[in-house]
């Protein structure tokens, strides 16, 4: 897997995309059927890039194709799913 694109690590139980050598993170909990979307981390150099909603956007598909509900804890991601 190259560089700017998310990829999940199941072991740490995060989605991480690194960029320019920046990691950026949203951080989970899978419960049964269910994934708990915590925390997304951002780093200052990547705001404003669209980082956070790549991020987001892959854990909702990934949900989605493994039949899991989604728990939006994370402000970011319940406004994303607001939003989208």
């Amino acid at each position: 897997m190259s560089e700017n694109e998310v990829r999940d690590e199941p072991e740490n139980s995060r989605y991480v995309i690194t960029i320019d050598g920046r990691e950026a993170v949203l951080e989970y909990d899978r419960q049964g059927d269910r994934i708990r979307l915590h925390h997304t981390k951002v780093p200052p150099a990547l705001e404003g890039e669209g980082v956070g909603s790549r991020l987001a956007r892959t854990a909702l598909e990934s949900a989605r194709e493994e039949g899991l509900a989604v728990w939006p804890e994370c402000p970011f991601v319940a406004a994303y799913i607001r939003r989208h």
